[in-house]
């Protein structure tokens, strides 16, 4: 049978407040344990909560950013579990009325577009945590302590549809939806401290079926990688329960990344067994207009703004502009190029941001501001190019000298140290290509009996003789002339 997967991705974002969502306590990462956590965040009888307009204000700008209904009003209610790390047995949430209503985000597999619609995103608060070292008590039993220091702290939790039908497009639509967040400035993204952390829902179905397969949850994904790997194992999971005469259990899961597995966690809950009511402490969140209209004079040009900008004014075809916009460290990188080096070398510049650059970047596991490279360098080289000094090949070779920080990474200093400039002298090409022709009878012979492949192998030879700082242009033209 051929079967097909369905998953819906809800995402934990931490909004960037300095303070939580309904305390004044710090929300800074890696203070000691339970040292910023105050009367509120740990539920002591008599403290009420407050709302943080900022939480709400970055709420905001989310909806605007995706298109969405941003709520007029909305309410707050209690969901209730127990976790040793919740200390009021409830969380303070959104159910029926959340902030956030619908929207959508376009991103690219590959270099095809995809929508994926969503169904809302809503404010809560985060729960404590629960630490568990290797220590055991005076009579042998396992300490655990409870660091209460993230309870409290402002999540904005975004909830896709059903839609995406593969590993690879959830991975995309992740990434998508983190470079968004960080673009707005509502979150910091950081997914090793749990900035961002994903919940994968997954299901699988006969192809070409409409009815939903039983779904488990995969709890808390802190990786690209990881959420990749995680869907891959519970989809092949489920598949071979299906055929095994099985039958998939509604349930939360863990994945193992040491083992590349899930493992069951609970059973998964349903909405009725969290039995949630409106929270009796705070009032119905209001959200004016002129509130939503200053939020978005404060927003920053979008992803799809630019990307479009880009199309548009730089003729930059839709995947490179996409490519350009996913974070807006790399985008604003490539602005600076542009602006140093012209309009007219848009392309240029797309190209070597996407290729030089960024493949530099991975190797060495740098972010693009950390680029030993800056803008006006990258644009200078291209000059260098332009102007006919060094050819196309021969810039990459200096691009690394660069990077490696060689003569001050200035490229007119490196050209002159490693004897790079290239040949442009019409008499010198033309010496090195009769010498070719000379020592290849054969290949001229191939040539001239029709093997248009001939031609390329002798420009290849010219190259080979000159060091590759003959001027291709005019390798290609005063060879051409000869054959003929």
């Amino acid at each position: 049978m051929s079967w097909e997967i369905v998953i819906g991705l809800e995402t934990h974002v931490q909004l960037s407040t300095k303070s939580k969502i309904f305390s004044g306590s710090s929300t800074a990462f890696g203070a000691a344990p339970n040292t910023q956590a105050n009367l509120v965040d740990m539920a002591l009888p008599g403290s009420l909560p407050v709302m943080n307009r900022e939480a709400v204000a970055k709420a905001i700008s989310f909806g605007l950013a995706i298109g969405a209904e941003v709520a007029p009003l909305s309410i707050f209610a209690r969901k209730h579990y127990f976790y040793p790390d919740n200390p009021k047995n409830y969380q303070t949430s959104q159910y029926e009325l959340p902030v956030v209503v619908g929207g959508k985000l376009s991103f690219f597999v590959g270099e095809e577009e995809k929508t994926i619609n969503l169904t809302r995103a809503h404010l809560e608060e985060d729960a404590g945590k629960s630490l568990h070292e290797d220590y055991t008590g005076p009579l042998g039993e396992l300490s655990s302590g409870i660091d209460l220091n993230r309870a409290g702290t402002p999540l904005l939790e975004i909830v896709s549809e059903p839609e995406i039908r593969s590993a690879a497009e959830a991975v995309a639509y992740a990434r998508a939806l983190h470079g968004l967040v960080v673009w707005l400035g509502i979150c910091d993204g950081n997914m090793q401290e749990g900035s961002f952390r994903i919940d994968a829902n997954v299901s699988v179905r006969p192809k070409g079926s409409d009815k939903f397969g039983t779904r488990t949850e995969i709890k808390n994904v802190n990786s690209f990688r990881f959420l990749e790997r995680a869907i891959l194992f519970e989809a092949r999971r489920q598949i071979e329960l299906i055929e095994d005469g099985g039958e998939v259990v509604q349930e939360t899961r863990l994945y193992d990344e040491t083992k590349d597995e899930t493992r069951s966690m609970r059973s998964k809950e349903d909405a009725h067994d969290y039995r949630y009511f409106p929270c009796p402490d705070l009032p119905p969140l209001v959200i004016s207009a002129d509130w939503k209209a200053k939020v978005q004079n404060d927003m920053p040009e979008l992803p799809a703004a630019r990307r479009e900008r880009y199309e548009n004014d730089f003729a930059l075809p839709a995947y490179h502009a996409a490519q350009l916009t996913l974070n807006r460290p790399t985008s604003d990188y490539f602005e600076q190029v542009v602006e140093a080096a012209g309009k007219e070398n848009a392309k240029t510049a797309a190209n070597w941001v996407m290729g030089e650059v960024m493949a530099n970047l991975n190797r060495d596991e740098l972010e693009i501001t950390q680029a030993p490279v800056n803008p006006a360098q990258l644009a200078k080289l291209f000059t260098r190019i332009n102007d006919n000094t060094i050819s196309n090949k021969i810039a990459r070779d200096v691009f690394q000298a660069m990077w490696a920080g060689e003569n001050g990474a200035d490229v007119d200093a490196i050209i002159e140290a490693k004897g790079l400039k290239q040949i442009s002298d019409t008499g010198a090409i033309s010496k090195m290509i009769d010498d070719v022709l000379v020592a290849n009878p054969a290949i001229v012979d191939e040539y001239r009996s029709g093997k248009e492949k001939a031609f390329n192998s002798l420009v290849g030879q010219v190259m080979k003789a000159a060091k590759g700082k003959a001027n291709p242009a005019q390798v290609n033209e005063l060879l051409k002339q000869k054959l003929s």
